[in-house]
């Protein structure tokens, strides 16, 4: 059966002689804005390429582009009380720390400060949540919620001034009411900076943890920039894992001293996956942090809420409710899709038959971030029969697939010998809404929503990650439609 469509923004195709024209000044427009990655080919630090983008903003249906907008404080609650239920998170991982040793590492740094005694109550919550467009349901479904290293919230800001830039190039003035305003970055930033004024020392510094080799540099830079601008007299130092694990120590009353500065807020870029803890040294300095008295960005135990497995249980029946109101709940559950455990109990036999029976239905998730890491189609059926008798499926979760509406557009890549003239290509955007969220275990302080992002892939493509170079930035283009498959 073929996929939905929806109508692209603009009737098309373009003229060659217009999209040949168009495309070379969106590319220079790119460049010159910072809507940049450095290449992952061929690393040169002093040389920028401009992220893969669409030429044109991507239809989104109105009503729900709101409606995921206005859920995002309920979210950033939500996410909040998880973060700060010992109880939940430790049923809800048990089964997994047996057999992911990267999510038991990450756990066992949540037991030993629980144990010492938390040293600093507060955390800072900056927050994504994931959407696609359901046409089964023709509304937005969640695909996931992100709690640690929330990316593209700089480039995005940018990317919706570009949008307007083309549309003005088209002759469409008309149409650019129709753009979303986009404060991603400034909401961000605004949060870890309300972060740094209740820690409370003037002299403190921001510290962003980085990877070893930074390719998102731009989107990092331009938190960093933003920082600067909001507030000059907050500087802001970028150390990775093993810098920290060599210079970092705890002063007398906790706090985290680097370099002879005093950290008041840990931003982490880095540290969600495997590959960025070379050592225990690594290890040890995300136990230092967790120590300090520095306010984090995520706390371990947010990192620890943003996991598939805490995702996955919270979609149980009753479970809702137990953190939010009635009204809340409802709300929720209506973006929830399928998502089942593979633990070795009935239940998870019986989602392990389903993925073996369909499994072009469903999506198996691991405990990880950063994207490239699912498993579609015929493969799901593959990797569950391979582990149906093992504990390993405990570490992974099934998602029944959400089918988006398909729509036209032109995807321009780096390097590509059509970028000149690039083939009108079917593609599918996934909606990203930034949240923050400041408080401790009695009370949130800071609750809001700040942004957008809009990621768009090759409708033939599994995944989306432009960081992790499969897909293309985007900006919402919104339009009235009584459904968003029409």
């Amino acid at each position: 059966m073929e996929q939905n469509r929806m109508a692209p923004c603009i009737q098309l195709p373009l003229d060659n002689k217009l999209l040949e024209s168009v495309v070379e000044k969106a590319k220079d427009w790119a460049l010159m804005h910072g809507a940049c990655m450095r290449s992952k080919t061929n690393l040169n630090k002093d040389v920028l390429q401009f992220a893969p983008f669409v030429l044109l903003p991507s239809t989104f249906p109105r009503r729900e582009f709101q409606k995921a907008v206005e859920i995002q404080p309920i979210l950033n609650e939500l996410m909040h009380k998880v973060a700060h239920d010992y109880e939940f998170l430790s049923s809800s991982l048990k089964s997994t720390n047996t057999v992911d040793n990267f999510t038991r590492r990450l756990f066992e740094i949540y037991e030993t400060v629980r144990k010492d005694g938390i040293t600093q109550p507060t955390s800072l919550g900056l927050l994504r949540s994931d959407y696609l467009l359901n046409c089964d349901s023709g509304t937005i479904k969640q695909v996931e919620i992100n709690t640690v290293a929330s990316s593209f919230g700089g480039i995005s800001t940018h990317l919706g001034h570009y949008h307007r830039y083309v549309l003005q190039e088209l002759g469409r003035m008309d149409m650019i009411q129709n753009l979303p305003e986009n404060r991603a970055l400034q909401g961000l930033c605004q949060g870890m900076l309300e972060a740094w004024k209740l820690y409370n020392n003037e002299k403190a510094v921001i510290m962003f943890v980085v990877e070893d080799v930074t390719y998102n540099i731009c989107d990092q830079r331009f938190h960093e920039f933003e920082l600067r601008s909001q507030n000059p007299n907050v500087p802001v130092i970028r150390r990775n894992l093993t810098q920290i694990s060599e210079r970092a120590k705890l002063g007398s009353k906790k706090e985290l001293i680097l370099d002879d500065m005093e950290v008041g807020v840990i931003y982490f870029r880095a540290g969600y996956e495997p590959g960025q803890y070379h050592s225990e040294n690594e290890w040890n300095a995300r136990l230092l942090m967790e120590r300090s008295k520095a306010i984090k960005c995520p706390s371990i135990y947010y990192h620890l809420a943003g996991t598939k497995k805490v995702q996955q249980a919270l979609a149980k029946p009753g479970v809702l409710e137990k953190f939010l109101s009635p009204d809340k709940t409802s709300v929720v559950k209506e973006i929830f899709t399928g998502l089942y455990s593979l633990d070795k109990d009935e239940f998870g036999d019986r989602a392990v038959q389903m993925a073996i029976e369909n499994p072009g239905h469903f999506v198996l998730k691991p405990q990880r971030e950063g994207g490239g890491n699912n498993v579609y189609g015929d493969q799901v059926r593959t990797a569950v029969e391979a582990m149906k008798d093992s504990e390993e499926r405990s570490a992974w979760i099934l998602m029944e697939r959400i089918s988006p509406p398909m729509q036209l557009n032109y995807l321009v890549r780096p390097g590509d010998p059509n970028n000149g003239c690039p083939p009108l290509s079917d593609v599918v955007g996934e909606l990203g809404i930034f949240g923050v969220v400041i408080g401790d275990s009695e009370k949130i302080l800071v609750n809001k929503q700040v942004g957008h992002m809009l990621r768009t892939k090759l409708s033939t493509a599994d995944e989306g990650g432009v960081a992790a170079g499969l897909g293309a930035l985007d900006s919402p283009y919104l339009v009235d439609l009584s459904s968003c498959c029409e």
